[in-house]
């Protein structure tokens, strides 16, 4: 498997075994300790920290049969970009935010840079503030 090959299936590892699964193992082996997420919010911490927080206390919390779909990747050099949509129930409290039962899409371009087969960094964009605002809505009605 060649080097972008490969890349690809790392970003493909991760989504599946860490994002989905929650699989702390393959985090450990797939993101380097030195990881920059340029997509964390402002004065929050960027290292794998902010990864785990996100995933266990944000997406897991609120929606623990989160599933991932991969639509397209691009790979170029030690780069992975990924279209993808996160799919869950808004099963539990998240943000703060009392669970709706609603269905949501969360829908993600992400940029990886790795090294060594691990992430070294992150940018993402994403739908989720929409889905936020519209499951607070939800519970105002």
């Amino acid at each position: 498997m060649n080097t972008t090959e490969n890349n690809k299936a790392i970003v493909r590892r991760f989504n599946k075994e860490f994002i989905e699964e929650g699989n702390m193992d393959s985090f450990k082996q797939l993101v380097a300790d030195d990881v920059h997420n340029h997509a964390a919010p402002t004065g929050a911490p960027a290292g794998p920290e902010s990864f785990i927080y996100f995933l266990n206390h944000v997406l897991r919390a609120g929606f623990p049969d989160i599933r991932v779909e991969i639509l397209e990747q691009v790979a170029e050099g030690d780069l992975v970009t990924s279209r993808k949509v996160i799919t869950g129930t808004h099963m539990g409290e998240m943000l703060g935010i009392a669970p709706t039962h609603k269905k949501v899409e969360i829908k993600v371009i992400d940029i990886i840079r790795l090294r060594d087969g691990k992430y070294v960094e992150h940018w993402g964009q994403s739908n989720f503030g929409d889905v936020i605002r519209e499951l607070s809505a939800a519970n105002a009605e």
